[in-house]
């Protein structure tokens, strides 16, 4: 049996299951919950994994999630997409950023409010340090207000973490810009 084949068996055998709910998937089993909590996805809730949508779409896209609807039949990627888009609009351009910051190696977590979407670990600082990148994504021909830039900027700023805009092009191209205060003198 060729590398390929072996590997895509493997990846067949163990994909982990979790169960479709409202604002995510739910992930049961004991060694899933561990295995996907030690590289940073999801939330701890009783003896469960709850993932966000987009970590669910991420994992399902690279054959390690098998995700089950009610009825307990497996959903393809894009059931699971439109789901998602339900919950929440933004949840394609959230996905595409999601995957390109995991893709670059960092680990992501979901934002804690201000219009934040993610916040960003340099590899090998998840579990021990704080995020240094707090990820405001944005999709190119929808507006953000300079107000509301600046607050997020100030309230970034107060908690000694770096803005980042996570510019998303009609494409699908992803762009980042680092935003910072100018003061002039």
């Amino acid at each position: 049996m060729s590398k390929n084949k072996e590997k895509a068996q493997l990846r067949q055998e163990t994909k982990i299951e979790g169960s479709l709910t409202e604002n995510g998937v739910k992930i049961l089993k004991k060694q899933g919950v561990e295995e996907l909590k030690a590289k940073g996805y999801g939330t701890e809730e009783d003896d469960a994994l709850i993932l966000n949508f987009y970590e669910a779409l991420y994992l399902v896209d690279k054959g390690l999630l098998e995700v089950r609807d009610e009825k307990g039949a497996a959903m393809a990627f894009d059931v699971l997409l439109q789901v998602a888009e339900k919950t929440d609009e933004n949840a394609w351009a959230k996905y595409l950023v999601y995957r390109d910051l995991r893709t670059r190696g960092y680990v992501v977590r979901e934002g804690f409010g201000l219009g934040i979407d993610f916040r960003a670990y340099e590899r090998g600082e998840y579990g021990k340090d704080t995020a240094k990148y707090l990820i405001l994504s944005l999709q190119e021909g929808k507006p953000l207000t300079l107000e509301a830039l600046t607050q997020t900027l100030k309230q970034c700023q107060s908690l000694k973490k770096e803005l980042i805009l996570a510019v998303m092009s009609r494409r699908g191209e992803i762009v980042y810009y680092s935003v910072s205060q100018l003061t002039l003198k």
